[in-house]
């Protein structure tokens, strides 16, 4: 596992190397990067990619002057990736930063030679992204989105935690999500060893919700863990309402999901994962090679509940999970 610390080489470089190369870049023509995302335009350009945005800023690669990004968004639809990857590589683009998951396989798929730059990315060494995470050893390194079992073995610690009678858990998955398949390996793993029974069901688009939700219940879960995902993350809302309908517990994995009325969430922060990626851009358009930068793994995670939704459901947090909360809806 590679550890902030094993990037601290990486920072500190970049920090030097930003004063002197400023007011060199402000003289030479605007680099041109590619953004390659599976998420919808209007909210990823308000949210993540603002503060990719912002990073790149504070690094001297300001957007419209030094720097210019050419978006691709699939806005939710996966089986568009890999023809707006393609468009990146002819429209020459010196480095594609792609994420999540989805998004990043398919900029592989269409370039072996241009630099991929992963965003928050699940399981690379098992999809084949990269050789190892401490030498990537070809064109793609970045931020990964797992710590291994850990995070999904937390989110059922926590929901036991809030709810110790649950033995058997929903798992709401898209599976047109490559990392699909890896995420359910996981978190069955940690299920066992935590006396869970685990009910995975897929859903593909809002229009499956519904008869997703009937297998749940069929199935009589006791809780609901939802699997991020572009899709999901964008109607976290209408997920958590349908879960209070059903007066299931759930947790999810972005804070935003608690925000839109989720009763908890634990994972990575996505805010941070992408900040630390605007390193690796700057490195690379600086001159390193991706093959030689080390894949980071999360460092900074957040724990997220919702009070109101906890109510509702007739379920009361103990104090010491409340104690540990980074983010409490009221």
């Amino acid at each position: 596992m590679t550890s902030r610390r094993a990037f601290i080489g990486l920072a500190s470089a970049t920090t030097l190397a930003v004063a002197s190369g400023v007011r060199a870049q402000s003289r030479a023509a605007p680099r041109r990067i590619g953004l390659l995302s599976a998420a919808y335009a209007a909210i990823h350009s308000r949210g993540l990619r603002a503060v990719l945005v912002d990073e790149l800023a504070r690094l001297g690669w300001v957007e419209g002057r030094t720097l210019v990004i050419e978006n691709r968004y699939a806005e939710g639809q996966y089986d568009r990736l890999n023809a707006l990857a393609e468009e990146l590589v002819r429209a020459k683009v010196e480095l594609i930063a792609a994420g999540p998951t989805p998004a990043a396989v398919a900029a592989r798929k269409a370039t072996s030679t241009i630099p991929i730059v992963m965003l928050t990315v699940g399981e690379p060494v098992g999809l084949g992204l990269v050789a190892t995470l401490a030498r990537p050893g070809g064109n793609v390194t970045g931020t990964a989105f797992d710590v291994g079992f850990d995070v999904f073995r937390k989110q059922l610690e926590l929901l036991r935690e809030a709810v110790p009678s649950v033995r058997r858990v929903g798992v709401l998955l898209n599976p047109a999500n490559q990392g699909r398949t890896l995420a359910l390996e996981a978190i069955r793993s940690a299920a066992t060893s935590l006396g869970v029974d685990v009910v995975p069901v897929d859903t593909r688009g809002p229009d499956e919700f519904d008869a997703a939700f009937a297998k749940i219940a069929e199935a009589r879960c006791g809780a609901l863990v939802v699997i991020t995902d572009s899709m999901l993350n964008i109607h976290a809302a209408r997920l958590a309402a349908l879960a209070e309908r059903q007066r299931l517990p759930t947790v999810g994995t972005l804070s935003a999901y608690v925000d839109a009325g989720g009763m908890m969430a634990y994972g990575p922060s996505f805010e941070h994962s992408y900040r630390r990626s605007a390193l690796y851009i700057d490195r690379i358009l600086r001159g390193a090679k991706p093959a030689d930068l080390p894949v980071e793994q999360p460092t900074q995670f957040d724990l997220a509940v919702n009070l109101k939704t906890a109510r509702a459901l007739g379920i009361t947090f103990p104090a010491t999970l409340l104690s540990r909360a980074d983010v409490v809806v009221r």
